[in-house]
């Protein structure tokens, strides 16, 4: 029993340092340190994407190969659950085993490392790759937030092609153990790849329509799964549409109110005035005053202001500023005088004292 036991110690030590060793170096892959930053990441990966896309290197055979690993390298290092797994023991630690071990003792702490055991035959199951997220900006005006609308986006898609050819792919490291006795255990490791297709990236015109729903917000993501990178052995990413709304000339929204300013001649500012806004659809707001009108004064008109995105039923408030518009010439001494007789007040030298009114 104690040389079983001295077995098993020896056993998973070896295990370890053979997972560790087994798989990619993405460190090596983008050509970075083992404490390179997540900016720093990122930047090199579009740097060195840029260089080794296929389409770029249509003669080179193993570009496909290179640009799979590039993208595999940033997905793994891009995360950080990810990441840390993966300095912990390796690219197959990232590799997830569903199967069970049918009685074999050794199953559960090899279904960590994603090994199958129990011969030659039983199957390993593959990771699930996933492409590159592609976020775009999506400008909108404030009436289509406003209103609702579908909107038509066309841009330039990397799609997969068959091409001429086959190449290796699915490519993983699989442990097979025999029982050769009591107390012996024979166990190899060997990489496994699949025969595949060859690929070819090509780019086509690609049309999407997106919907601009009522009262959505600057900066709310619109998603459309695998709509993104193509991946060459997994699923597509997804492509992400990011609202950027466009200024207004007479509206600013904040939250869902919504802030206007309106200038008023020294008339309208005196003795009243009636006006009317037009709205972001089309509808008329009237605004009446028969009071005078301090500048920078401000009138609130409840329910004129944005929908709520998540009840349109709900609408936000019109807040809206006066300016006044002051004459730009010099009044005559006939036109002063009309002008003191109208607020009923002579001529005469005030003596400022600091205090207000006096």
């Amino acid at each position: 029993m104690a040389g079983f036991k001295f077995f098993w110690i020896i056993f998973n030590l070896l295990l370890c340092l053979i997972v560790c060793l087994a798989g990619r170096d993405f460190y090596k892959i983008l050509q970075v340190s083992k404490n390179a930053k997540a900016t720093e990441i990122k930047k090199q990966y579009r740097k060195l994407a840029k260089e080794t896309h296929p389409d770029k290197n249509p003669d080179d055979p193993d570009a496909t190969k290179r640009f799979q690993d590039l993208t595999a390298a940033y997905e793994v290092l891009s995360d950080k659950d990810k990441r840390e797994r993966y300095d912990r023991c390796g690219e197959e630690c990232l590799m997830k085993d569903d199967i069970s071990g049918h009685g074999d003792p050794f199953s559960s702490f090899f279904s960590d490392f994603g090994f199958h055991f129990g011969g030659e035959q039983q199957q390993h199951q593959k990771q699930t790759h996933k492409g590159f997220t592609i976020n775009m900006d999506l400008s909108v005006t404030l009436e289509e937030l406003y209103n609702g609308k579908v909107v038509e986006v066309t841009r330039n898609k990397p799609v997969m092609r068959t091409a001429s050819g086959t190449r290796r792919c699915n490519c993983r490291q699989e442990l097979i153990t025999r029982n050769l006795g009591p107390g012996r255990m024979q166990m190899t490791q060997q990489t496994v790849c699949d025969e595949c297709p060859n690929i070819a990236f090509v780019n086509e015109e690609d049309t999407h329509e997106i919907k601009i729903e009522i009262g959505m917000f600057d900066g709310q993501l619109i998603k459309l799964p695998e709509d993104g990178e193509p991946h060459i052995d997994g699923e597509p990413g997804d492509l992400i549409f990011k609202i950027k709304t466009q200024p207004h000339p007479i509206f600013e929204r904040v939250g869902n109110d919504l802030y206007t300013n309106v200038t008023l001649s020294l008339e309208e500012a005196l003795v009243g005035f009636t006006l009317e806004i037009t709205h972001l659809d089309g509808h008329k707001v009237t605004i009446q005053r028969d009071k005078i009108t301090s500048m920078g004064s401000r009138i609130r008109k409840k329910g004129e202001g944005m929908p709520s995105y998540d009840d349109n039923t709900v609408y936000g408030n019109l807040i809206i500023t006066f300016d006044i518009d002051f004459p730009k010439r010099e009044f005559t001494e006939e036109e002063k005088n009309e002008f003191r007789k109208l607020l009923n007040q002579g001529s005469k030298t005030r003596v400022y004292n600091g205090i207000s009114g006096k």
